[in-house]
C-alpha cells in the first residue's frame, strides 16, 4: 500500500510503507545525525503506537515529525514546511502530547504553528547541543579508592536513589509531583537497553552516566549525576571522560543536551572534548488542552 498523501505533500507513513521510502527516510536523517539522535533512534525503534509524517519535495524527503512515548520530534532543518499550518490542523487533531524535542529553531516552528491553533507551551528549556566525534580526554578524580564500573542488576536499588534524585534535581517541572513508578520503570529502561556507568567510593555508589538514545551511528549521552555532597572533587568530568572513551572506541560519534543555565555541566563537556553545535530545546505542553 502506498503512502496516503495530502496536496501539501505531507501525508503520514504506514505500517507497510515501501522500503525505498523508509531507505530515503533513513538518509534524510542520516545527513542530520549529530543533530537528531532522539529522532532517528525513534525511527529505528518505532512501534505501532509511533506516528511519523512525512514531507516530500519532488523525490526527497524535505521535513518531518514524529511522535513517540507522547513526545513530538520535528526535524525540518529550520525552514517552514510549506502548508504546515494546514497539515497539522487536518492531521494532527485530537493527537496528545507533552513535549516538543529538537532543534531549537524548527521546536519554534511548531510551536508557532500550534500557538496559531491556541495550544501554547507551558515552559521551554533551551539547552546547548554537543557533539564529539574525536578521542575524549584523559581525566582523573581526586577522590582514593574512587572506581567506574558498569551496573549490574544487583545495582538497581542503590541506582534507583540516583535515579529519583537526578530526575527531582534535573528533569521535573516546577509544579510537576515527582512519580517515584514511573521513576523505576525508567530506571528498567535504561539498565536494560542502555549503557550505565557508575563511581563508587567507599560510602557506596557516589554517581552515575548512561546512554539514553542510540542512532545510526551514534550514541546521546544523558543522566549524568553525582550526589551533592560529592561535588567539585571531579567525579563528573572523570565518568564523562571514562565513558565517552569507551563508547568513542566502538566507532561512533556522541551527542548530548546540557542546560544553558548549567555552566558546571557545561564546561565538564567541553573539558572532555565536547563542542557546542546548535542550540537546543524541549517544550513542554499540557494535556488535554487547547484545539489539538
Amino acid at each position: 500500500m502506498s503512502p496516503c498523501k495530502s496536496p501539501q505533500s505531507w501525508y503520514m507513513l504506514k505500517q507497510d510503507a515501501p522500503m525505498a521510502l523508509l531507505v530515503r527516510i533513513a538518509g534524510f536523517l542520516k545527513a542530520r545525525e549529530p543533530a537528531c539522535v532522539a529522532a532517528a533512534a525513534r525511527f529505528l525503534q518505532r512501534d505501532r503506537q509511533d506516528q511519523l509524517w512525512v514531507r516530500e519535495k519532488g523525490s526527497r524527503i524535505a521535513g518531518l515529525i514524529m511522535q513517540s512515548r507522547g513526545s513530538l520530534f520535528p526535524v525540518f532543518n529550520g525552514k517552514a514546511p510549506f502548508f504546515l499550518k494546514d497539515f497539522l490542523a487536518q492531521s494532527l487533531q485530537g493527537r496528545d502530547f507533552y513535549a516538543i524535542q529538537g532543534i531549537r529553531k524548527d521546536v519554534e516552528l511548531l510551536e508557532q504553528v500550534f500557538a496559531w491553533e491556541g495550544r501554547c507551551s507551558t515552559h521551554s528549556i533551551d539547552y546547548d547541543l554537543m557533539v564529539l566525534d574525536q578521542e575524549p580526554a584523559r581525566l582523573r578524580a581526586f577522590i582514593p579508592g574512587l572506581i567506574l564500573r558498569y551496573a549490574e542488576p544487583r545495582d538497581e536499588e542503590g541506582l534507583f536513589h540516583l535515579q529519583a534524585a537526578y530526575e527531582q534535581e534535573e528533569v521535573l517541572l516546577k509544579g510537576r509531583v515527582f512519580n517515584p513508578a514511573l521513576c523505576r520503570l525508567s530506571l528498567e529502561r535504561i539498565m536494560h537497553h542502555e549503557y550505565l556507568l557508575l563511581a563508587q567510593g567507599k560510602p557506596g555508589i557516589l554517581g552515575k552516566i548512561n546512554t539514553n538514545a542510540r542512532s545510526f551511528s551514534r550514541y546521546q549521552i544523558g543522566g549524568v549525576y553525582v550526589l551533592p555532597e560529592y561535588r567539585d572533587l571531579g567525579i563528573a568530568s572523570f565518568m564523562a571522560a571514562a565513558f565517552a572513551r569507551d563508547l568513542w572506541h566502538t566507532g561512533r560519534g556522541l551527542s548530548l543536551f546540557v542546560k544553558k543555565q548549567n555552566p558546571a555541566a557545561r564546561k565538564v563537556y567541553l573539558h572532555v572534548g565536547f563542542k557546542v553545535l546548535e542550540d537546543y530545546r524541549i517544550s513542554y505542553y499540557s494535556l488535554h488542552e487547547g484545539a489539538l
